[in-house]
């Protein structure tokens, strides 16, 4: 996966961390826990705010 991946991250996110609650997460957390999953491969760089939330937001959907 790839930071473009929201859809597929935010799955893997909910999946490894079902007790979390996706609207709480400061974005460090969330960029090391993206960076965490096994099946990530990018750049720590390629990341950034608008990424982040587009994940954040897909977690979300993925929760309720």
């Amino acid at each position: 996966m790839k930071w473009t991946d929201s859809l597929r991250i935010a799955e893997s996110l909910y999946e490894k961390h079902p007790d979390i609650d996706p609207k709480t997460i400061r974005f460090t957390d969330l960029m090391d826990w993206v960076m965490a999953l096994d099946d990530f491969n990018d750049d720590e760089q390629h990341c950034g705010e608008k990424i982040l939330e587009a994940i954040q937001l897909a977690w979300i959907e993925e929760a309720e």
